[in-house]
């Protein structure tokens, strides 16, 4: 069934599923781009600061300061890489309050220079999917926004909020696969 919000252009895109290393919420997109072209716009600073945040640091060391920008942060987190395998996968955590977050991206070659892009986020016991996975649907969506030439900062997260809330709480609490 899909979810419908009082905004027609923000759907739920993604799921929470489960697998034998928990629950994830699990989104994707795709872009009518190379890889490399996408990996860029989720690794280099300049181009992750319009639609989420920047980063500062040497990411050879395992760890950088991530800093929001596009929630009015000016100071920021640790941000442990993982794993990083350019252009195609990037793991990390970073922290979120006293909570860590791990969160995976993947991109793939869809063919004919498009890119599908799919991100994870590993969800803890006690972690609300329905106030989590607006956020990612909010923030995917400023990706595109910028990666298309529009404003990010029009991507309003009263679309997002709670309107996706039930549909992100429902299959979360479910432990639904996709």
């Amino acid at each position: 069934m899909t979810e419908t919000t009082e905004n027609p252009e923000v759907q739920p895109t993604g799921s929470v599923v489960r697998d034998d290393d928990g629950r994830w919420i699990v989104l994707r997109r795709t872009f009518a781009a190379p890889v490399a072209d996408v990996w860029a716009s989720l690794t280099e600073p300049a181009a992750l600061e319009p639609w989420i945040g920047t980063w500062d640091g040497d990411p050879t060391t395992g760890s950088v300061r991530f800093v929001m920008t596009a929630e009015g942060a000016t100071e920021g987190d640790e941000c442990r890489v993982l794993r990083c395998d350019p252009p195609r996968r990037l793991v990390v955590e970073t922290a979120v309050g006293e909570t860590s977050w791990h969160l995976e991206i993947d991109l793939a070659d869809d063919g004919g220079g498009t890119t599908a892009l799919v991100f994870r986020q590993a969800l803890g016991p006690d972690e609300d999917a329905g106030s989590i996975g607006p956020g990612w649907e909010y923030y995917l969506d400023r990706l595109a926004a910028a990666r298309a030439g529009r404003d990010p900062a029009a991507v309003e997260w009263d679309s997002y909020y709670p309107a996706l809330a039930a549909h992100y709480g429902a299959t979360g609490a479910t432990g639904a696969t996709d």
